[in-house]
């Protein structure tokens, strides 16, 4: 197939972008460089650089595709509760010019990469997919917001998708070739790395929680787990023309959106907590030295578990995570940083 992949030069991105190609299709990324890197493209796609609500760029790069993966956006939580309309923006409006593109092309099938966070404080954990959308930051109320656009176009353009709900993503290309490289960085795992490389203080946020140490707990997943996903769901919509439509997978899934296409809604994870102190001293080991932690106040908008059921992605799409330890996610992203310590350098 041929599949244009929104973001593909962000840290999941480039990583889904690699695996793709392996697989053998061929692939087409589309993203700003705002927050992605260039040298993270894999030379054997295509790169056209433009921000995803960008028509004329849609138009150039839709004739012919199969498929899109759409991985662009932004993803902060703290940023999005300052910048909320920044957060419509970039994971609403601009993907809606992307979806009526889509529409006008012909292109009927869509892998989104959605978040967690739409659940906002779960009722039950581990959570399932038909568990109440309740978002407490404006970033899973933007990446709620798309999912909603694309249930309305299942029923009003047969526009057949994939939504995933995911939870924390660790860990690097094996090789240590790709990985993760923000500016500036505000994820846990590669910031925990880098001040126990440094010998410096490490601030965990947060130490009130009701979980058993205090702080909060999350459902990691190997970033190459994840592209293996996205990969099967991208597989399973390109042969929906060999078994037809209107069957409708997925907890979630609404039986109004069955009726046009199929809609489906999987959760991502390993099925276990970590906590951030647990993660942190993961980090230590992969490095092999100690870990100075200090506690400081809570983030606002972080929820104090998330940890997923992922039995219907297992289910569904075969879908196996073969790096679910957290031992090998912390070396794997211990690689990436001795190897590339400034990142991609641009």
């Amino acid at each position: 197939m041929r599949i244009l992949v929104t973001g593909g030069a962000g840290y999941i991105g480039s990583i889904t972008v690699r695996t793709l190609l392996d697989a053998g299709h061929e692939v087409v990324v589309i993203d700003s460089l705002e927050r992605g890197h260039a040298e993270a493209v894999d030379p054997r796609a295509e790169l056209v650089i433009a921000p995803v609500g960008h028509k004329g760029a849609l138009d150039s790069v839709l004739h012919g595709v199969d498929a899109v993966m759409h991985l662009a956006g932004l993803i902060e939580v703290a940023e999005s509760q300052s910048e909320p309309a920044r957060y419509i923006d970039a994971n609403v409006a601009q993907p809606s010019v992307m979806l009526q593109a889509m529409i006008e092309h012909g292109v009927k099938a869509i892998v989104f990469s959605s978040t967690a966070a739409v659940y906002g404080e779960p009722e039950q954990v581990p959570i399932p997919e038909d568990a109440p959308t309740r978002p407490i930051n404006a970033y899973g109320l933007s990446k709620l917001a798309f999912e909603h656009l694309l249930e309305w176009a299942a029923v009003t353009h047969g526009v057949h998708s994939v939504r995933f709900r995911y939870f924390n993503v660790a860990g690097a290309w094996p090789d240590g070739s790709l990985g993760e490289a923000h500016s500036p960085e505000t994820h846990i795992v590669p910031r925990a790395l880098d001040a126990i490389y440094r010998g410096e203080p490490f601030t965990v946020f947060g130490n009130d929680y009701p979980t058993p140490d205090g702080t909060c707990v999350r459902d990691y997943i190997h970033v190459c787990d994840l592209a293996d996903a996205h990969r099967l769901a991208l597989e399973d919509l390109g042969a929906i023309g060999t078994r037809g439509v209107g069957a409708v997978s997925g907890a979630s899934a609404s039986p109004a959106v069955g009726a046009a296409a199929e809609s489906r809604v999987y959760n991502l994870g390993n099925g276990e907590g970590f906590s951030n102190l647990e993660v942190v001293r993961a980090c230590a080991a992969a490095v092999g030295r100690e870990v100075n932690v200090s506690l400081g106040a809570r983030r606002p908008g972080d929820p104090a578990r998330l940890v997923a059921s992922s039995e219907a992605a297992r289910r569904d799409l075969g879908w196996t995570p073969a790096r679910a330890d957290l031992a090998s996610m912390m070396t794997d992203a211990w690689r990436w940083h001795v190897m590339h310590p400034d990142g991609y350098g641009s």
